[in-house]
């Protein structure tokens, strides 16, 4: 490549040469930078973090990571969820370095520069390579959407809303309720 040129289309191991100051993710082999998260968003993700902590404590269950964390769902498809769960039975996928495969659910946080993204392309990746559960935070609004996979799609999600339905279920967690004031 010369001095001219742009890289149009990014790998994993392209992204492992990239400087550690920033954040960034591959969808489709297009590189992005991840803006910092807000405060409402770092409230939220601190307090599902702690209310997984504690179900996996009390059930030995699997493990929660934070963002930055690479997930890497191919060479082209590289993500970094704000909050990922890995059931001890998935547990294989847990490298040194990052995540090699889908996990059983990811947690994206809203934020308005994140957003369309998270709606859209990275919704289809966890789609298609089978993570699943899916939940979408809108920290404002203060609501989860949960898609559940079948056979690589997400359905209509159960929509949980903190003013009318406080109380969200799980199929990846099965007989844990996540009361929604306890998040937001």
């Amino acid at each position: 490549m010369d001095a001219g040129s742009v890289k149009t289309t990014y790998t994993y191991s392209d992204y492992c040469l990239l400087p550690d100051d920033q954040r960034y993710e591959v969808i489709g082999g297009e590189l992005s930078v991840v803006p910092s998260p807000s405060v409402i968003h770092q409230k939220v993700s601190g307090n599902l973090l702690y209310l997984f902590k504690k179900h996996i404590a009390e059930t030995k269950s699997g493990y929660v990571f934070t963002a930055p964390l690479d997930v890497v769902l191919s060479a082209e498809n590289v993500l970094q969820p704000d909050i990922i769960y890995i059931s001890g039975e998935n547990s294989q996928i847990i490298g040194e370095a990052n995540i090699s495969g889908p996990p059983d659910l990811v947690v994206e946080i809203l934020s308005p520069s994140t957003a369309q993204a998270d709606y859209g392309k990275k919704k289809d990746l966890y789609a298609r390579y089978r993570v699943k559960e899916l939940w979408v935070v809108h920290p404002v609004l203060q609501t989860v959407e949960v898609f559940v996979n079948t056979k690589g799609n997400f359905g209509s999600p159960a929509r949980y809303d903190r003013r009318t339905n406080s109380v969200l279920q799980s199929a990846v967690f099965p007989g844990q309720a996540v009361d929604l004031d306890e998040v937001f």
